[in-house]
């Protein structure tokens, strides 16, 4: 067979590029080349990728990354709206502590700390101080009822329910993602629309008319009192309480001015009020019974100057060549104390106080020349003599006149229960005064003390603001409906959180209702329809536990500062924002270093 042979290419034939014989080949090779450069390419890739993941890069290869470390080992960070929610409810379970204590029918906590020592108290801030909370956010409602108690001394139970329901009725909303910044906006309208409100109905007294004006501080004590432990003796207490106030400079109205004596034994109505300053005399050296115990219009010193003969300091070394030596320095140092005791008789005193010791030997120095003293003072006693007799405290006798001392009406010294008290009346530069309590039980007569300071915070604040609302939920009932009105007028997301904070408001009536052992449904429904169907005639119409009916309240004289709801809804609402605006928790581990935690260090 023959075979025909390919000729051969020509020698001079131009060489062609690749795009060239690219391009000379069919469409249909095109598209198959393609392809399979294209399938090439990836199985490559994928290849890549694999061998990467098993087989690690050599060590020079390898970029070190410096690692940044920015809290400390063991830190715990908790952020976004799960750590929103958490600190939501840690807040409810302090508020659920304190519920049941609110209103005439509240019950007590007793309550016993890390030292044994036992309180029995219904009081918020007191409860709340004695609680150790450990969780961050609920801290913030510890700090909100010590600032109403110092502020106003009454509502501390009203202001932590308030931030509690507050929290409680925007839940539902963070849950479904409104933003915290839109409700924290929602919240402050709200506050400021109930303010408003509050200084609207607020009903001013003219003090002008002494009797009418002290009647409506009677009326503020004894409502403050109504949920205090001395609530069955109000009528008794309520005079003490507005006595002690108007004896007070009613232009500063000083509370310290106001003395407040504890002595165990006898009953709640042994309790007196002394028109003065008086205290106990805590320590006394042979030679007293000798002192005189009564003066009339006495010259009063106060020192910080000890009249004591002491014994050297340790390590006290005087070198003496004759005995004659010795017996000069002993004359010179019994030299000192006279030359103090007689300066203080050439100024004129006849009552001697000190905030040192008064030794055996200027005792009786006084008692031979009738001179009343008494030594270690407490410093609020002493300042309290001094503020109302116009004497100041001398830290030395050198230089001591006339000038220098104060003065009163009477002082005595007389027994009230097992205890001496030193009682000064009739004091001309600052009127002051002391209430002398007694009682059965020692944990007794502090709540009585505690339930006094309220009620003298309270009638303060009326003296000096002179404008009432009305108590029993009926002010809060009338907040609520003005709320929801208002939020109809409102669109956006902010007309659902007024809306919640209306919802909010009705805590207190329902709480008051709920402690007293009522039907909250009906209570809360029939306030409703009466604040709803006649807002001006039945503005002030509240839960009336003494009748279990649902009353006006002002009617029946339960009144109340309009600074207390004042305060306890400003209080409430920045409490509620602050806790809504935290979205991270970060907790520090306690540090391990011996001397940080001032603990010894081990040998």
């Amino acid at each position: 067979m023959l075979r025909r042979q390919a000729a051969p290419p020509p020698q001079n034939s131009p060489r062609r590029s690749l795009w060239a014989v690219y391009k000379s080949v069919e469409p249909r090779h095109r598209v198959l080349l393609g392809m399979a450069f294209m399938g090439f390419s990836m199985l490559g890739l994928w290849v890549s990728d694999k061998l990467e993941e098993l087989l690690p890069p050599p060590a020079e290869s390898r970029v070190t990354q410096p690692q940044v470390i920015v809290l400390k080992e063991g830190t715990d960070t908790s952020q976004g709206v799960p750590q929103l929610l958490s600190n939501i409810a840690a807040c409810l379970a302090v508020c659920d502590t304190i519920r049941t204590t609110l209103g005439p029918r509240g019950m007590d906590k007793l309550i016993v700390d890390s030292q044994g020592r036992v309180t029995i108290s219904n009081d918020g801030a007191t409860i709340m101080k004695l609680l150790d909370v450990v969780q961050p956010a609920a801290r913030t409602l510890v700090d909100i009822a010590r600032a109403q108690d110092a502020e106003v001394g009454d509502g501390t139970t009203s202001v932590v329910l308030l931030a509690g329901e507050l929290l409680k009725e925007v839940r539902e909303h963070i849950e479904e993602g409104v933003g915290p910044q839109v409700i924290i906006k929602g919240l402050r309208r709200a506050a400021e629309l109930a303010i408003g409100r509050i200084r609207e109905l607020a009903v001013s007294v003219d003090r002008s008319d002494r009797a009418e004006f002290r009647a409506l501080l009677e009326k503020c004590a004894a409502t403050s009192m109504n949920s205090k432990l001395i609530g069955s003796q109000k009528e008794f207490f309520t005079k003490i309480v507005v006595d002690a106030v108007t004896r007070l400079d009613q232009d500063e109205l000083n509370e310290d001015m106001i003395g407040i004596k504890k002595i165990p034994g006898g009953a709640m109505q042994d309790s007196l009020l002394v028109d003065g300053v008086a205290f106990k005399k805590s320590f006394s050296y042979a030679g007293f019974e000798q002192q005189p115990k009564a003066f009339d219009a006495p010259r009063i010193v106060c020192l910080n100057v000890e009249l004591e003969l002491k014994a050297e300091k340790d390590n006290a070394e005087v070198r003496v060549d004759k005995v004659s030596e010795y017996q000069a320095v002993v004359d010179a140092e019994w030299k000192i104390i006279f030359d103090k005791l007689d300066a203080i008789l050439a100024a004129g005193a006849n009552v001697v106080l000190s905030r040192l010791p008064i030794g055996d030997l200027a005792t009786q120095y006084f008692a031979d020349r009738n001179v009343f003293c008494a030594g270690r003072v407490s410093k609020d006693d002493l300042d309290r003599v001094c503020e109302a007799t116009g004497c100041r405290v001398q830290s030395t006798t050198t230089g001591l006149a006339a000038a220098h001392l104060g003065t009163c009406e009477r002082f005595e010294e007389r027994q009230v229960g097992g205890q001496r008290f030193n009682i000064f009346r009739g004091c001309p530069q600052a009127k002051t005064c002391t209430i002398i309590l007694r009682g059965g039980a020692e944990q007794f007569i502090d709540e009585v003390e505690r339930s006094l300071h309220d009620s003298i915070m309270v009638v303060r604040r009326a003296v000096k603001n002179q404008s009432v609302v009305a108590g029993g939920g009926a002010i809060e009932m009338e907040l609520s409906r003005y709320l929801r009105e208002a939020a109809r007028q409102i669109e956006g997301k902010q007309q659902l959180v007024i809306a919640a904070a209306a919802r909010a408001l009705e805590v207190i009536p329902r709480q008051l209702c709920e402690n007293a052992g009522f039907d909250t449904t009906d209570f809360i429904t029939q306030l409703r329809a009466r604040h709803a169907q006649d807002p001006e005639r039945a503005k002030w119409h509240g839960v009336d536990i003494a009748e279990e009916v649902v009353a006006d309240m002002f009617a029946k004289f339960v009144w109340e500062p309009a600074l207390v709801k004042i305060n306890a809804i400003a209080s409430a609402v920045e409490a509620a924002c602050l806790i809504l605006s935290v979205d991270e928790t970060v907790t520090t581990q306690k540090s391990q270093d011996p001397m940080a935690a001032g603990q010894p260090m081990r040998r």
